[in-house]
């Protein structure tokens, strides 16, 4: 068996932090020093991201975060991975730390009421509870809990518009339950329900991820795997890494059956995204393909493979 040599925190709180921007100079040299990676977004609402490196740089980092009182109850959910999920370390600033674009949203405000992991199986199994997926289409594709709503949205800023055209629906039932990936989305979104007028409006603590970690498979109601937003692509139960590939061209999770198709060329395309790229953006992510791979034959990083190319109606990395 080999043993995981990385640590892996995925971590979000909603908080007022009006000087957010005075916070990145301090991040970035904790995480030179302790070796960290990842990607942290702050903006005025909070901080979200996803971070790996040595056990004991990355809890150098979170020491760091919570010396701050605002961020002193932070919480953050760990799993592990054989390889660097994260090739870099980068602090964004945004306007939210997960975009949802309605005006007035406030979950450090106003939000829903959590429910733990081991009370979530009787809440969804409840046939008065709506439970809805907060999550994109393609993370859906690859596992949910059973009996959940997609709303096949491509990205969160699609969420709003999707609780209003299915608001009547909704609203037949007496609860809503809703969950995603670590919390941050499904957080955001009983915001939203809350400001719409629904009065009893339920999320996963921890997300997903808590579930998967808290959880034993025998008692579970999720199916297939959670798709993640680094390197590893997925997980399944106690957070072990899945079996999935990522097309570096679009960035949807792959099985090998799919890998196998005439479309997939590794760091390019596959058959969702073959049609919509250029043959000189093919061959451009070709060409970085290639570089990546000679990089790791020298025992090098290249830092262009800790982000595949974005096409225009593909969601960013950290949308959770």
């Amino acid at each position: 068996m080999v043993m995981a040599e990385y640590l892996v925190a995925a971590l979000y709180k909603f908080v007022r932090l009006p000087d957010f921007y005075t916070l990145k100079p301090k991040i970035l040299a904790c995480c030179a020093e302790a070796q960290v990676n990842g990607t942290l977004i702050l903006a005025e609402e909070g901080i979200n991201g996803t971070v790996s490196g040595p056990p004991a740089g990355v809890h150098a980092l979170l020491a760091l975060l919570r010396e701050d009182p605002r961020l002193a109850d932070l919480v953050h959910k760990e799993s592990t991975a054989s390889e660097a999920p994260f090739n870099r370390m980068k602090v964004h600033f945004k306007k939210e730390i997960v975009t949802m674009g309605v005006p007035g949203i406030d979950p450090s405000q106003r939000a829903g009421t959590y429910v733990k992991p081991k009370d979530w199986n009787a809440l969804i199994s409840d046939p008065d509870v709506a439970v809805v997926d907060t999550r994109n289409l393609y993370e859906v594709a690859i596992g949910t809990f059973a009996g959940a709503t997609d709303p096949q949205t491509t990205n969160f800023r699609e969420f709003p518009a999707w609780v209003q055209n299915e608001k009547e629906a909704l609203q037949e039932k007496t609860r809503v339950a809703m969950f995603c990936t670590g919390g941050i989305r499904c957080e955001k979104a009983t915001s939203l329900l809350l400001q719409e007028g629904f009065e009893e409006v339920y999320h996963l603590e921890g997300g997903i991820l808590k579930y998967l970690e808290e959880i034993p498979e025998e008692d579970t109601l999720w199916e297939g795997q959670c798709f993640v937003f680094d390197q590893r692509v997925s997980v399944g139960h106690r957070l072990a890494e899945g079996d999935y590939d990522m097309c570096h061209g679009c960035r949807h999770p792959l099985t090998e059956e799919e890998k196998l198709r005439p479309e997939y060329l590794p760091g390019v395309a596959c058959h969702r995204c073959d049609a919509q790229t250029t043959d000189e953006q093919k061959a451009r992510f070709a060409e970085r393909h290639k570089q990546m791979e000679l990089a790791a034959n020298r025992g090098e990083i290249h830092l262009g493979g800790s982000r595949p190319p974005i096409h225009k109606n593909q969601t960013p990395i950290l949308d959770d």
